[in-house]
């Protein structure tokens, strides 16, 4: 910062026309060079904060309500004193189907355990989203849709509610249904679980 604030500094500091050419060299140097560099920081971190969902670790899991694909009616609430792993995704987002053979795999590891899913899918389609589960092999219960009326995707009731501005977003809620860890891989909910276990 020093060094930039002295080649900013007054021409007087550099007599002599060879040594002002050269001030006027690395003046334009700095400023073509960093002016971008910064740019493209604070864009970075703009959008890194922008897509952030609204909801942070330690927090307690807005209460919400639905209706199941199967037409059950659902409550959050009902599902206190499991770990719960409440997954918002989208049929047609593809890191999102490439994620789910992964939650697969950890729901059938701790099945039968005080863990489960709800998966939320963020969708303008239904037909697209009961496909997709069918494809994926989402066999737990709680599967609702959360659907968007416009071309504003994220401004579906749910997505909403947990800020939700990206997917795939997911929060692991502890069995008082408290906020654990945001956007955890399936190594870091096995851990805890077992954990868990442990200690009981």
């Amino acid at each position: 910062m020093y060094c930039f604030h002295a080649l900013l500094a007054s021409e007087k500091n550099f007599p002599g026309q060879a040594n002002l050419n050269y001030f006027l060299l690395m003046k334009r140097t700095l400023l073509t060079t960093l002016l971008p560099i910064l740019a493209i920081v604070l864009y970075l971190g703009g959008r890194y904060f922008y897509f952030q969902p609204k909801l942070i670790q330690g927090e307690k899991a807005p209460h919400f309500t639905a209706t199941l694909q199967d037409g059950t009616p659902f409550s959050l609430d009902e599902l206190e004193g499991q770990f719960v792993l409440l997954d918002f995704w989208g049929s047609w987002c593809g890191p999102c189907r490439a994620q789910n053979p992964r939650w697969v795999a950890l729901y059938n590891q701790y099945k039968g355990t005080n863990f489960t899913v709800v998966s939320v899918g963020v969708e303008k389609d239904s037909e697209r989203w009961e496909n997709a589960i069918r494809s994926d092999g989402l066999t737990w219960n709680y599967q609702i849709l959360d659907q968007v009326t416009n071309l504003h995707f994220f401004n579906s009731p749910l997505a909403q509610l947990f800020g939700v501005k990206q997917l795939p977003t997911a929060f692991l809620l502890n069995p008082k249904g408290v906020i654990i860890a945001t956007d955890p891989n399936p190594e870091q909910i096995a851990k805890i679980l077992d954990q868990a276990r442990t200690k009981n």
